[in-house]
This record gives structure tokens, C-alpha cells and sequence, in this order.
């Protein structure tokens, strides 16, 4: 059936709709479900008539005539037809609905002047050209067809169906009469396909270059970007970026402007990176970093002292100067505060032995002022960016523990605690540069942090430091702190720490029952004295740790109750003693009894001289420093003089002096063990008189103190941890020097003053007076 049969159109034909232009030349199957679709084709198909197909079904509208070749009918009531389209119509007027018959017209072409078509086709052929260069996809073979085809209006339906423009520009070249028009929008369509194209490929070039050597799927993930930017839609890293942005604006009223200005810059940065790139990880990692800290949030300052000191007495039992000390320091500080006054009062610095609770003191201050507590260990810190932070330069760089400290804590106003600050090393800048500018109140109020990159506000923060040996200790550093020294326990106070505090705790520990396991009194007292020997409670803790483990397993086993007693102490714990011996009850000659100070608390230190056939020289041993090493020649050149001026009665008889006789040589025990001090200079003198005089050193003295060339008896330090020592091992009398008794001996605890004989000294002959048995 062709366009010829109907002589009398325009006529009378169905309508079915598509939603796809179809051009007169296409032979096109057409897949149809619409009922009212398919009653027109059965229609045309009995009829023996054309049908008309269009977009719409509108008077008015442009649609293609054409004809059915070939009816399928296919499952669920579809049917699919083979159309082929003989020439363009156009509805004239609708007669019927269901389905739609509407009296169509075939739309003749206007041709135009030959000279400007055939012009207008050259220009045509030259954008094919170039189309077909630029889209490898678009067909070649169009010239072919432009000159061997007479029909222009055939030619730019062909092309046409080809550019798969969108509907509405192809239906406004669809409908066009005038065949130079038709021309001239298919050039200017075509034109506007070359422009997007060479856009793409610029796109696709800056594209290349931006990922450089990057691999297909890194190319396809950017194109992907670039598709879902343009499409409005978000991936997993922008929903990020948008919770950043809304709690950086949440704490923007609390931070500094740098703060603020540097977190912005790198959420900035970050969105217009690709998300699975290292930099991007990087930057990321800060931002949740820099958001991390609290910039609102401060701890309350609501303080008393009252509670304070309840919360020492509390939690820990003596240290009454220590404790004394601390409540003062607070007082001050909140006198200051309600008058409105700045307080500009040094940094607290426990310094003791380690186990005496030096922390511990630090945390019920914590308590006390219901703030959170951060502890930063600074033992062994020698990189100066440990404190500052690392600047972001490389993936793993990190905040400064100061930084960190306040980020743990989740308020800006924490206690915190910079433990074994004498314990800092310098390898990489100098760590206590920084910890000057920390504690400076001048300083610390724009502590910059490298990684973070903007300053932080430590004014508020309360810092407190501790340490073993104040001597290490930076002077520049010292001069910011105040030095609270918490000394050594004696036995008794030992003894009250462990009844109230660690057995109860190291019990509920181990899941045990206080009417399940008791330790005697005096199974308590045999530890204390025989099984530790430190200044503090730590290992005490772990000896009753071990013997609530022991406990435990009994109960497991079925035993009721646990006893320890100084009977079945040996079944809980080995048998070695580590404590301080009691000293040996006999005298001898050239045996002293000395007293150091050790970083662990104090210690008898026996000093042994012996004489023999020589020349006058001096032999030292048991690793002695440089100090004890002059303290022993001092003491002979002074006994010497003694000698010399018949001050120690000699009972060799000799023309030259007894001591050009000799060599002396003096041996501090334990030799494994490095010692130094000025403070065995009394000692070692009255070791050497011994020898020469012959005369014995009685066993139960012990002494301490610095010595001259003219016989004058120095102060020392340590004298508390000393005394307690002597305590420890018994002795009756103890050798000090004058001004030590004057001075320190109020910090030394009642129970060693009472046990002890504690004689000031000014001489060494007051020494040998008291040391030498007559």
C-alpha cells in the first residue's frame, strides 16, 4: 500500500502516538500496548487504509504518513508492528477518540532558490565533515548520500535522524516547510553539536591533566564527580564536609578567629579534593582533630578548701606538710579569684621518691575541683614537637600531647599533671624551651600548637609537675615551680596506708570479700620491714596484690576465709627480705655506719677502712663518684693533721708518722652500685681514726655529714629519708650536723624522732667523741 493509492487526501486515517520522531524514509518496528493503539492499527489494517503517526494527537500536529507492512501480536496483549513512513502530514482536524481518526494532509515541501540550497548543502557537507572527525562514532558515509541524493529535504531527515537531537529541536526541523530553512537550522543544530563536542574534549583534556598518570578507574571516579556535581547529587565525603561545616559554625563563638579561619580553610581545601586522595586523608584527619577540641567547654570552678582538704585527708594518710602546703597554695589562688585579681603563683612540683604518692595527690586535687585529669608522661621526651605537635608535612603527624591532653580531657580547663619532669632528654630542640612557655602565664594564653596551627588558651588549664630528683631539673625550669618535697614513708605510716588503703582496694580488685581475707598485724609488719625496701607503698601494693591472687584461689578451691599470720606468711610469699637489715650488734675496727639519700628513699651505707704495709696512699673502691672520691682525701689529709697534732692517740711507735707507713684503702660495700655525695665525709674520717688509733667504731651509731680540712661538720640533704632508714635498721644514735638539726629536723615524723638519739655535731671531734668506743 503506498501514498499513490490515495489519490484524495487529505482523508480520513487513524492516529497512534510515539514518543520518538519517525521520518518518511525509515522502515521502523513499533512496539505498541496502548489499547486505543492497537484498535487503530487493526483499523488501518481492515481498512486497507494509511496510518498516521505522531507525537501528539492535536490538530496541527506534524507526524509522518505511512503504511503497515508486517503485524505481530506478542504476550500480555502487546503488539508490535514494521512501519515504514512514506511522507511527512500533517492533522487537519480530529473525528474520533478511541481510538483517534483524524483527517490528515501531506505537507508539501516549499523548494527555494536551486542556487542557495545547493550552496547551503556544500556548507552542510563541510560541517559533516568536520562533525565526523570530531565524533568517531557518527557515520562517514553522509557525503556519499548528500551527492548522490537530489531531494534536499530527503537529505536532512536522513542526517537528522542521525544527530538523536532532543525531541523539541527535532520536531522544530521536523515541521519546517521551507526546505532552505531546513537547511539552515540543520547547520546551525549541527554546529551546535561541534561546539559540545570540542567542550567535551577540552573537559576530558583538563580533566587528564589534573590526574596526569592517574589509571582508568581514577579517571572514571573524577568524571563520575564532575556527572554528580552537575546532577546536584552528594557522595558519603560531602554529607562529611556538611557536618564540619555545621559544627564549625556551632563552635565559632567560642573559638579565636585564627581557629576559625584555619578550620574553614581546610574544609575549603577538602571539597575540592578527591576524596581517595592521601592529601585528602590528611587534611581530613586534621579537621576531626581540630573539631575535637572543646572550645566550649570549661570545667566549673565552684572550689572550696574545706572540700579539698577532706579530699586529701581522705585519700591519703600523713604527708600533713605536704598536705599543708597544697591547701595554702589553693588558698591563695582563690582569695586572688574573688578579689578579681590576677594570681600569679609558681606551678606546683611534687618531688619524692617514687610510691609516695605523688600522683595520687594530683588526682584528689582533680577531685576536689571536680576537673577532669590528663597525665602526660614526659620521662624520656627528647623531641620538642612531642610537646608542639607535628607540622602536617607527612601522613601520620600529629597533635602535641599538650593538644592532645585537652582534647582527652573535653574541656579546656583540665588538671593536668606533667610527670617526671626531671626525667627530659634533648635530642631534637630543647623540651624545656617549651614547657617554660607552657607554664609562663605570660606565654601560655597563645600556645601554638604546629599541627593544629593556630593557638590555644592554657591559662586556665592547671598544670602540676612531679619528680624524683629536683637536681635534674632545668634552672630556668625550677624557677617557674614550687617544690612541695613529699619524703619517704616510715614503717608506722606504711603500715596505717596499707590497713586503710590498699588491702581494702587490692581485695575488691580480685573480687574478694572483706570478710573473706584478712593479713594479721603482725604479718603486715613482717612485710613492711622485711619484704620492701622503697621509700613509697608501690611495691608493698604489689606483695599484697600477690597474696590477695594466693587468697583467691583458696576461696575457689572451698575455703571460707583466708588468714594470713606471721606463721603462714612464708606459704603466701617467697622467702627472699629485701628490707633494711637490722646493723650488727658487735663493734669493729674501721667499720662505720653511714647514711645516703637514693632516689628510692635512704639507706644504711657501711664504710669499711683497712691499713697496710706502704707508702702513704689512698686505694678506693665500690664505684665511687668524684664527690665521695675528694670527701676520702679530705678525710685523710684531715686525720693527718689530727695525727699530726696528737689530737688521735697512736699506739705504734715510729720515728716518721704511722701514716707514711701505711696505704689505707676504703671500701664502700655493694660496688655493683654507683654512689656519690659529699655527705660520707664525717664517715670515712672516723673510718680512717679508727684504723690509726686502733680503737673500735661502735656498732649502733650511724652519721651523716659533709667534712672540711679544718674539722668543721657541713650540712647535707636527704636528712628525713636518712633518719628513717637508721630507723629501719635499728641504730640508737645518729651523727648530724648542726644546722640540719636546726633546720629540717621538724620534717622528720615523731615516731623516728622518738625512736632515734639524734645528735647535732659540729666537729669531728664531737664525731669521734660520740663514734669511737672508749
Amino acid at each position: 500500500m503506498t501514498l499513490e493509492n490515495y489519490k484524495d487526501l487529505p482523508a480520513e486515517i487513524p492516529v497512534i502516538k510515539e514518543k520518538e520522531l519517525i521520518y518518511p524514509f525509515m522502515i521502523i518496528p513499533i512496539f505498541l500496548e496502548e489499547k486505543e493503539d492497537i484498535i487503530a492499527i487493526q483499523k488501518a489494517i481492515n481498512d486497507h487504509s494509511l496510518i498516521f503517526v505522531s507525537i501528539k494527537d492535536e490538530p496541527g500536529t506534524y507526524g509522518t504518513i505511512g503504511t503497515i507492512i508486517r503485524k505481530v501480536t506478542l504476550p500480555e496483549g502487546k503488539v508490535k508492528i514494521l512501519f515504514q513512513g512514506l511522507a511527512r502530514g500533517k492533522i487537519i482536524e480530529i473525528t474520533d477518540k478511541n481510538p483517534t481518526i483524524a483527517i490528515v494532509d501531506k505537507v508539501a515541501s516549499e523548494p527555494g532558490d536551486k542556487k542557495e540550497v545547493s550552496a547551503l548543502l556544500e556548507t552542510l557537507k563541510e560541517h559533516i565533515v568536520t562533525l565526523s572527525e570530531l565524533n568517531p562514532f557518527f557515520p562517514k558515509d553522509f557525503i556519499k548520500i548528500i551527492d548522490s541524493n537530489s531531494d534536499a529535504d530527503r537529505i536532512v531527515d536522513i542526517i537528522a535522524s542521525s544527530l538523536k537531537l532532543p525531541i523539541e529541536k527535532g520536531y522544530e526541523l521536523f515541521k519546517e516547510i521551507n526546505t532552505k530553512e531546513r537547511l539552515i537550522k540543520l547547520i546551525h543544530f549541527i554546529l551546535e553539536e561541534i561546539e559540545s563536542i570540542k567542550l567535551k574534549n577540552e573537559l576530558s583534556r583538563k580533566v587528564m591533566e589534573q590526574v596526569q598518570e592517574a589509571n582508568r578507574e581514577h579517571l572514571l571516579k573524577q568524571q563520575l564527580k564532575l556527572i554528580q556535581q552537575e546532577l546536584g547529587m552528594t557522595n558519603e565525603l560531602e554529607e562529611e564536609i556538611k557536618e564540619y561545616r555545621e559544627k564549625l559554625e556551632q563552635l565559632k563563638p567560642c573559638m579565636r578567629e585564627d581557629a576559625y579561619k584555619e578550620i574553614k580553610k581546610q574544609i575549603d581545601r577538602l571539597s575540592r579534593m578527591h576524596p581517595d586522595s592521601a592529601e585528602a586523608t590528611t587534611t581530613q584527619n586534621y579537621i576531626e582533630w581540630a573539631l575535637e577540641v572543646p572550645f566550649c567547654n570549661y570545667a566549673k570552678e565552684d572550689f572550696s578548701i574545706e572540700e579539698l582538704q577532706k579530699r586529701l585527708d581522705k585519700d591519703h594518710y600523713g604527708l600533713k606538710k605536704p598536705k599543708e602546703r597544697i591547701v595554702e597554695y589553693f588558698a591563695a589562688k582563690e582569695l586572688a579569684k574573688k578579689r578579681n585579681e590576677e594570681f600569679s603563683g609558681a606551678t606546683l612540683c611534687f618531688v619524692g621518691p617514687p610510691g609516695v604518692g605523688k600522683t595520687s595527690l594530683a588526682n584528689s586535687i582533680a577531685k576536689a575541683l571536680d576537673r577532669n585529669l590528663v597525665r602526660i608522661a614526659l620521662g624520656g621526651l627528647e623531641d620538642v614537637n612531642e610537646l608542639r605537635g607535628h607540622r602536617r608535612t607527612y601522613i601520620g603527624a600529629m597533635p602535641g600531647r599538650i593538644a592532645q591532653g585537652i582534647i582527652n580531657a573535653k574541656e579546656m580547663n583540665p588538671v593536668m599533671v606533667l610527670d617526671e619532669i626531671d626525667k627530659i632528654s634533648r635530642y631534637r630542640g630543647d623540651p624545656t624551651a617549651v614547657l617554660l612557655e607552657i607554664l609562663d602565664p605570660e606565654q601560655n594564653t597563645h600556645f601554638r600548637d604546629l599541627y593544629l596551627n593556630f593557638d590555644l588558651d592554657l591559662s586556665k588549664v592547671l598544670f602540676i609537675a612531679t619528680a624524683n630528683d629536683p637536681s635534674t631539673i632545668p634552672a630556668p625550669l625550677r624557677d617557674r615551680m614550687e617544690m612541695i618535697f613529699i619524703g619517704s614513708y616510715t614503717p608506722q605510716e606504711k603500715f596505717e596506708i596499707a590497713k586503710r588503703y590498699l588491702i581494702p582496694q587490692e581485695a575488691k580488685k580480685h573480687s574478694l570479700k572483706k570478710s573473706e581475707v584478712s593479713i594479721s598485724d603482725a604479718a603486715l609488719r613482717e612485710i613492711i620491714d622485711k619484704y620492701t625496701k622503697e621509700a613509697g607503698v608501690r611495691n608493698l601494693r604489689r606483695i599484697i596484690a600477690k597474696i590477695m591472687r594466693k587468697a583467691a584461689l583458696e576461696i575457689l578451691e572451698g575455703k571460707e576465709k583466708v588468714k594470713v599470720t606471721l606463721k603462714n606468711l612464708k606459704d603466701y610469699l617467697e622467702k627472699g627480705y629485701y628490707g633494711i637489715e637490722a646493723v650488727e650488734k658487735k663493734d669493729k675496727v674501721g667499720v662505720v655506719n653511714g647514711l645516703a639519700w637514693t632516689p628510692v628513699g635512704g639507706d644504711v651505707l657501711k664504710v669499711e677502712a683497712v691499713k697496710y704495709r706502704g707508702k702513704g696512699q689512698v686505694i678506693l673502691t665500690g664505684q665511687l663518684g668524684d664527690v665521695m672520691k675528694e670527701s676520702a682525701h679530705i678525710a685523710f689529709t684531715l686525720i693527718k693533721v689530727l695525727i699530726d697534732n696528737k689530737k688521735i692517740k697512736v699506739k705504734e711507735k715510729s720515728k716518721e708518722p704511722i701514716y707514711y707507713k701505711y696505704n689505707v684503702h676504703i671500701h664502700v660495700p655493694e660496688g655493683a652500685i654507683p654512689k656519690d655525695g659529699p655527705s660520707a665525709g664525717i664517715t670515712m674520717a672516723t673510718a680512717i681514726a679508727s684504723i690509726f688509733s686502733e680503737t673500735k667504731v661502735k656498732s649502733d651509731v650511724a652519721m651523716t655529714g659533709e667534712i672540711t680540712l679544718t674539722g668543721e661538720v657541713l650540712p647535707i640533704g636527704g636528712l628525713k629519708e636518712k633518719l628513717i632508714a637508721a630507723y629501719k635498721a635499728k641504730i640508737k644514735k645518729v651523727l648530724i650536723p648542726v644546722k640540719n638539726y636546726e633546720r629540717d629536723l621538724d620534717d622528720v615524723p615523731e615516731e623516728v624522732k622518738e625512736g632515734l638519739e639524734i645528735v647535732p655535731v659540729k666537729t669531728i671531734d664531737e664525731v669521734l667523741d660520740h663514734a669511737l668506743v672508749k
